[in-house]
């Protein structure tokens, strides 16, 4: 347990309620409640996550634009290459 702790238990357990108590009061002091916390928090993910598939959008919408003109491009130059060299 200690490894987990790391250091013996009590000790530890006895910094984190002070800290606790420390960060709490200074929360208090400028307003902030718990429950702000979590909401700021659950919805700066939901904006992230939200984020991550706009980005997933833009791109693949891009790479289709993109592969539009880049394949078959691709393609002649890969049957012109196979041509020249079956000569």
């Amino acid at each position: 347990m200690q490894k987990i702790f790391g250091g013996p238990i009590l000790p530890t357990l006895m910094k984190l309620a002070v800290a606790s108590v420390v960060v709490g009061i200074l929360l208090a002091f400028f307003g902030i409640q718990p429950i702000d916390l979590w909401r700021d928090f659950l919805d700066t993910v939901a904006r992230i996550w939200h984020m991550g598939f706009d980005a997933i959008d833009w791109s693949v919408r891009y790479i289709l634009l993109g592969a539009v003109v880049v394949v078959p491009i691709w393609l002649f130059v890969r049957l012109w290459t196979f041509l020249i060299e079956r000569k």
